[in-house]
């Protein structure tokens, strides 16, 4: 039993730095992109509710979208890689639904690994936090 906390634990932290990695680059591109719009748009006094505000809001809503969906097929792949889910299909619903920490049922999941499906509630708690945070953060520098 020890030894199954242990490895939960230790893919469960792997996991964590995976996503926390690959969340802080995407802020950063995304961050990035979108100062460089922000400062073209303010050079020529475009509204930030203009069409090509908007568009700049839509482009930093996708690149989240995809940042979170990439973090949560990570933990599918995991998931249907130690054969804890029946198939693919499955694993990316649990997976989305315990990032989202919507809940799922972890009826399915097999009881060894259920600690790394509670981890990533967690972890996907945190990451959208993150980009709560960053979306909030952009939105005021946009709106200013």
């Amino acid at each position: 039993m020890q030894e199954s906390l242990s490895l939960q634990l230790i893919v469960g932290a792997g996991l964590v730095l995976a996503t926390v990695a690959i969340h802080a680059v995407g802020l950063i591109l995304l961050g990035r992109l979108l100062r460089r719009e922000a400062r073209e748009e303010e050079e020529r006094h475009i509204s930030p509710l203009s069409l090509e505000g908007v568009a700049l809001v839509v482009v930093l809503v996708g690149g989240l979208f995809l940042l979170h969906g990439l973090e949560i097929l990570i933990y599918a792949l995991v998931f249907k890689g130690l054969g804890t889910l029946p198939d693919f299909s499955d694993a990316v619903f649990f997976s989305t639904m315990t990032y989202g920490t919507v809940g799922y049922s972890d009826a399915l999941l097999d009881p060894r690994w259920r600690l790394v499906a509670a981890i990533e509630g967690i972890n996907g708690l945190l990451l959208i936090g993150w980009s709560t945070a960053f979306f909030i953060a952009l939105m005021g520098r946009l709106m200013r």
